[in-house]
Parts: structure tokens; sequence; C-alpha cells
């Protein structure tokens, strides 16, 4: 449905030229006397690719309803991250390079919300935090205790991580996924 500029908030979807576009980020930019300029940060929800336009508050601009339904991911192969939705059992695929590095943080079975338009599965919105355990971590050697001193350890689902000297092989840490940095242990 067609909608203003003006009327237009961080985290709805729009349509440029066929693609689907999340807003990341609006800027207001008001002139002396002139009319005040919308600056916005778009999002590509397939490609994951970003791109700023600057409309009038009254452009119009195509807004498109995006429905964010709960699944189950089930596994991760070279080319697609497959979840299942678990009122209906349809199972969805989404490409490894449209979600980027998020798909590292994903554990069998762990719930996540998928965006779905006309039936087709667009992206992933990650969880603020995921609970991964440390599979791999070395011992700290005495000495080292420099101020916010870190080091690698390996999660269960591969991806490596920096923590804190403290972390040891077993533990179960918070990570936030979007960042991929260490929050606190569980």
């Amino acid at each position: 449905m067609k909608t203003t500029a003006g009327s237009l908030e961080k985290g709805e979807f729009v349509e440029l030229n066929g693609d689907p576009f999340q807003i990341t980020k609006i800027d207001h930019n008001f002139r002396g006397r002139g009319q005040a300029n919308l600056k916005i940060k778009l999002k590509n929800v397939q490609s994951g690719n970003t791109v700023e336009k600057t409309y009038g508050p009254s452009n119009t601009v195509e807004r498109i309803d995006v429905d964010a339904i709960e699944m189950q991911f089930l596994y991760k192969d070279n080319a697609n991250l497959t979840f299942m939705n678990e009122q209906t059992y349809e199972q969805y695929e989404i490409s490894t390079e449209s979600v980027g590095d998020l798909g590292n943080y994903f554990k069998e079975g762990q719930a996540v919300y998928i965006l779905v338009l006309d039936g087709k599965a667009l992206s992933v919105r990650p969880p603020n935090t995921v609970r991964l355990e440390v599979i791999e971590a070395h011992d700290a050697v005495r000495g080292d205790t420099a101020a916010g001193a870190k080091k690698m350890v390996t999660l269960e689902t591969g991806v490596k991580v920096n923590v804190p000297l403290f972390i040891k092989k077993g533990e179960v840490i918070v990570i936030n996924p979007e960042t991929g940095e260490y929050m606190e242990r569980a």
C-alpha cells in the first residue's frame, strides 16, 4: 500500500524497484525555511545490501507487509539454512549468502523468526542473544592479566569468538549474534 515517506518508521518494510527493503535508520534533516528531508537507510532483505535514499515528507513509497513467523532451525548445508514452521511443518530455505555470519550462531532445534513475504522466506530476524557452549578453549597463562585481555574460543556451532580469559571449556556463554560479541556467562 502506498504511504508517505514522512509516516515511515524504523523496522518497517518497503518495496524499491521490485525488491523488499527494511528501514534500518531514518534521519530528519531540517533546512532553515525549506521543507525537511528524510534520509532513509534501507537494507535489501534478500541480498543484505544497504542503500541510502532521500525523500521529502510528502513523497510516496510502497509499504509492504512482511510476516515474522517463529520457526525451528533444522540444519545448514553449503548453500542454505533450512527452517521448519512448527504449526504447518512446511520447510523454508534461506541462502547462507543472504544470512551472512548469522547462520554460524544457530544450533539445531533453536527457535528463530523468519521474515516471509507471499509464502517465500526472505530473511532471518536473529534473537538478541544466543546461548552456546564452549567446546575448545586454551587455558589462561599466568601473566596474561592485561586489562581487558581476551582469548579465542570455539563454540558448539564451530564459530570462533573472543571472550575474557576466565572462560573455560564446557561453559555456556551468551553471545550477540549480530555483532558476534561475548556478553556474559549463561
